[in-house]
């Protein structure tokens, strides 16, 4: 299976980066459908095709997510997305 693991650091308080990974998964849910559920400071999520984690750290971020082959031809596409996400709340 296809695997995507992108780490960005970031300089906001934990409460404050944890704060906003849960905005962008309720978009997620909200656009994609996607499910997700905290275990302290990580956000597990899924959905049919896709699995992974957001992991909060008191200065990086991390994601982490298996695509099924189904969804593999779009790993780039999904890799960019996250990655202009991750600039976009934590640059």
């Amino acid at each position: 299976m296809p695997s995507i693991d992108i780490q960005r650091p970031h300089n906001l308080p934990l409460p404050e980066a944890r704060a906003v990974v849960d905005k962008v998964a309720a978009r997620m849910h909200e656009k994609f459908d996607i499910a997700g559920r905290w275990e302290g400071d990580v956000l597990h999520f899924s959905r049919p095709g896709v699995n992974g984690q957001i992991a909060v750290g008191s200065d990086t971020i991390r994601v982490r997510a298996e695509l099924s082959l189904l969804l593999s031809p779009l790993k780039g596409m999904v890799e960019q997305e996250i990655r202009r996400k991750l600039d976009e709340h934590f640059a």
